[in-house]
Parts: C-alpha cells; structure tokens; sequence
C-alpha cells in the first residue's frame, strides 16, 4: 500500500486542475483494498474511490478524507474462454482496446477512444457510437464498501442504463472485469477503431483538459445541441470554457480552476433551463468536502 500526503490532485483528472486530499491509498491488490476499506469503515473517514480521473473534479481546497486509487497490480488483462476478456479495474480502455484487437475479438470497437479505466466505464456504464458497457459486460468482481464481502454479479444484478449503474447506490468497487466479445477479422477491427478515432478528433475537443461530455443527455435531447441552441457555444469563465468545436463538452482552455469549471457549469445549466425548461445533469463527479459523508 502507497499513502501521498496534502495532494493535489490537479495531476490525477483529466480536467488537469482540482483542489487538494488528505490522503490518497493506492492499493496494489485485493487484499490490500479490503483491508483499507476496512479501516477506513471503522474509523468512519470520508473517502471516494477515483479510477482514471477521466470523470472527475475535486472542488475542495481540501478534501477531508482518503482517495483510494487501484494501482499497477489491478491492470491486468487476460482472455478465457477464447472470447472472454477478463480485465483488472484499472486497466486503461485503449489497453483494452488493443488487447481485444490482438486476439481478433470484436464488440469493444466503440470503446476504444473512451478516456479512463475499464472499472470506471462499468460504474458509469460508459458508451459511445451506439455502442454501451452493457452490451459487452458479463461479469464484474466487487468487493464491498466495508471491504468484508468478495462477490461477483451478473449484469441483471448491475441495474445498467444511461450513464449509471447499481453500484452508484452500492457503493461496491470494481476489482475486475469479464468482457464477452466475439471472434472477428483483425483488419476489420483496426478499421473500425481507426474510422472511430479520426470521428473523435475531427468532432471533439481532444487537445484540451476535459473530461468528456460534461452533461448527460436529457430524454428526447441532445445536451450539446440544447447548449448551442442557447447561444453558449464558445463562452468562458475565467480558464473555462463550452469548447467551440463541441458544445457537449467543458474544457480546461486556460489555467482553469475547479471553481471555474463549477460557476461555468451553472451558468449553463441556468440558461439552458430559462430557455428550455430541461435542467441538465453533469456527468461529471463533483467531489466536495461533504462528497463520501455517511
């Protein structure tokens, strides 16, 4: 187990800015991640769980409590069963990605771009081009939030929809993942990643600190769409900024703050809703002083 003290986690986002934690844990294997867990249950201090930091803002000047991050030990990736991609949680999706695509197994195509580990795409159920975790997901491996309980659960048992999962009400942490995806054509599939990755970088915003769609899609809309149609394609707070190539996105445009980023999501979420009525949900974590309070 790794402690950092008084961290500053503008290294750990991909917002590339954040406030600081007390403490941050890297556990290096299940048992060390119980016994963490464990501890931090019974002392009763406040604590989050951060995977890749694709999906994450800390605001806190200082975060009161314990960030566990999943270390080098949690990055494994296998294939059983032939079309079985059995993933440790903080392995990167483009690792992912290239290990489906070395085994010729086909189905993680639309994944392959995805900022962020393997286990935060589970928590999020994360998708892109048409294409959802859900849809590839057989399997995942938890441990409990107390750190006492070693499970795995199906995907009836993960209650996957848009951008959520159960295990945002459970509080249970990824370990692993099972992948099931089938045999394909090699070429077929560097194909497909390739025309998927020249549609990314042509649409979004990929040379700034962000951390992807930063709204989810509102029921018969389209968040960047309801951003643009307000006119806030472009706009500014401080270093923020709505990215001018994709209105679905907030970016780090110049040495923003978090409070930048906070002040610029609300003014959206204010003129979009005066203008439609549809209030727009982040995507984004928000961690705060009070975020993994009991």
């Amino acid at each position: 187990m790794e402690y950092k003290y008084d961290v500053d986690m503008s290294a750990y986002t991909s917002f590339r800015t954040g406030g600081k934690v007390k403490r941050l844990a890297t556990a290096e294997n299940v048992e060390e991640l119980r016994e963490l867990l464990s501890e931090l249950t019974e002392s009763g201090e406040p604590h989050v769980l951060l995977g890749n930091g694709s999906n994450t803002l800390f605001v806190s000047d200082m975060y009161p409590g314990t960030v566990v991050k999943l270390g080098e030990g949690f990055s494994d990736i296998s294939v059983k069963d032939d079309t079985l991609l059995v993933c440790g949680a903080s392995a990167l999706m483009s690792k992912v990605a290239s290990a489906a695509l070395e085994n010729s197994l086909t189905g993680f195509e639309f994944a392959s771009g995805i900022p962020g580990s393997i286990g935060g795409a589970v928590f999020m159920n994360a998708g892109a081009y048409g294409g959802e975790m859900k849809d590839i997901v057989e399997l995942v491996n938890v441990v409990s939030p107390d750190g006492r309980e070693l499970k795995t659960l199906r995907p009836e048992e993960l209650d996957l929809s848009y951008r959520h999962s159960a295990l945002e009400e459970t509080g249970d942490i990824v370990v692993s993942v099972g992948l099931r995806l089938t045999k394909g054509d090699k070429a077929e599939i560097k194909t497909r990643m390739s025309e998927l990755t020249r549609q990314r970088n042509e649409k979004q915003p990929v040379q700034y600190p962000s951390a992807g769609s930063f709204f989810k899609r509102p029921a018969g809309h389209f968040a960047g769409k309801l951003v643009e149609d307000a006119g806030l394609k472009g706009i500014s707070v401080g270093g923020a900024q709505v990215s001018s190539k994709h209105a679905g996105f907030v970016i780090n445009a110049a040495g923003a703050t978090p409070q930048d980023i906070v002040d610029l999501m609300h003014l959206v979420q204010n003129t979009v809703y005066d203008r439609t009525g549809v209030m727009l949900e982040p995507e984004v974590r928000i961690i705060d002083d009070k975020y993994g309070r009991n």
